[in-house]
């Protein structure tokens, strides 16, 4: 049983993201502002996370400096506030079968980031650095297509709606292609200033090693300048701030509980027994659940330009992730072989700095498994 653990693990984490799609587009089709909601679930992750933080790591963190506080909030600004706004205004656009597509990206940008800033290296002299272009150019591809190429409508599995009755028609065949480009990019520009921000995370985190305070005070943060957006996005509507025993509740609480606190615990047991590229292979299986869940609860009409364009960033996720992994095997037969042609303790050292290498560029690229 506990060797299948991790497996079953991965496959909850899994579901828990295909709730969140499922629950969030359910929420905007009855009318949920974007901009108030981002605010509300960054409210409610702070509230969940902030005692915890203080209780569990105020000890061992370091001073807060000035600087220190800055990066916080222009990190806070471009991960959370930004990249969750872009997000869900492209998913009140779209359909929550292209969100859960467009997740698979982020891996993908994730590891494109770190090259141009020199963290990564791509050697195309071998097969996996091949490898990891060509995921890049399979991601990027599969975000043209679910943009520019609807294609035939598949059918939805159920059509009396469990969130039926919403202010807005959750078919991404009912909406123009106008906004069907619109939603696909701004999920796109989402994803990359999301990358981005894992990016810069881990040298942040070398500087403050306290992940969940850091984490929770980026959400404070986020929280307060979401409700800056908030209030100037719905400046003429108060009643766009009530919450209602409806779908948007639903979805704050979700987010608050199932993602930011449940998720994130069982992401870093996930990562901790099986390693970073283990959970990153798991998440197309959000993408198949939510092509089925969305239809079933929602109604969507699922287009083959999505599944198509799906399909291909999988692909392009599964080539970069393979890449990474020979060049792991690479590394580690090349330690293995300085240690035996080295003497005893300085080959042990070689190896064990290898190793560490590896293992840092791997936790470094699969954190990207942990966006929201």
């Amino acid at each position: 049983m506990d060797a299948k653990k991790p497996y079953f693990i991965a496959i909850i984490i899994q579901v828990i993201y295909t709730g969140l799609f499922v629950v969030t587009k359910a929420a905007f089709n009855h009318g949920t502002n974007t901009f108030i909601f981002i605010f509300y679930r960054q409210a409610a992750a702070s509230l969940l996370l902030l005692p915890l933080a203080i209780i569990l790591e105020r000890k061992n963190a370091p001073p807060m400096s000035i600087r220190l506080f800055a990066k916080l909030f222009l990190y806070a600004l471009l991960g959370n506030t930004i990249s969750f706004n872009l997000y869900n205004t492209g998913l009140k656009y779209t359909s929550s079968t292209v969100a859960s597509a467009a997740a698979s990206s982020v891996p993908v940008l994730t590891f494109f980031f770190a090259v141009l800033l020199r963290l990564e290296v791509i050697r195309l002299r071998r097969l996996s650095g091949v490898a990891k272009v060509a995921g890049v150019g399979l991601c990027l591809g599969g975000v043209l297509v679910i943009a520019l190429y609807s294609g035939p409508a598949l059918s939805p599995l159920n059509h009396h709606r469990a969130f039926g009755g919403g202010a807005e028609s959750g078919s991404s065949g009912a909406a123009t292609r106008a906004r069907r480009v619109t939603g696909t990019l701004l999920m796109l520009l989402s994803n990359v200033t999301w990358s981005l921000w894992i990016v810069l995370m881990s040298p942040l985190l070398n500087e403050y090693p306290c992940k969940m305070l850091a984490t929770a005070l980026q959400s404070l943060l986020s929280a307060a300048q979401s409700l800056v957006l908030a209030a100037a996005a719905a400046a003429r509507d108060p009643a766009a701030w009530r919450l209602r025993l409806d779908a948007g509740l639903l979805a704050v609480a979700y987010s608050a509980v199932a993602v930011t606190g449940v998720s994130y615990y069982l992401q870093a047991w996930c990562i901790q027994k099986k390693g970073p590229v283990f959970l990153a292979m798991s998440s197309p299986l959000s993408f198949v659940f939510t092509i089925f869940c969305s239809s079933f609860f929602l109604g969507e009409v699922v287009h083959l330009g999505s599944v198509v364009g799906g399909v291909l960033m999988v692909a392009g996720l599964y080539s970069v992730l393979w890449g990474k992994s020979k060049e792991h095997d690479t590394l580690t037969v090349a330690a293995g072989q300085q240690g035996e042609d080295a003497a005893a303790p300085p080959a042990a050292e070689s190896n064990s700095s290898s190793d560490n290498e590896s293992k840092h560029q791997q936790g470094r690229f699969a954190s990207a498994d942990q966006q929201v």
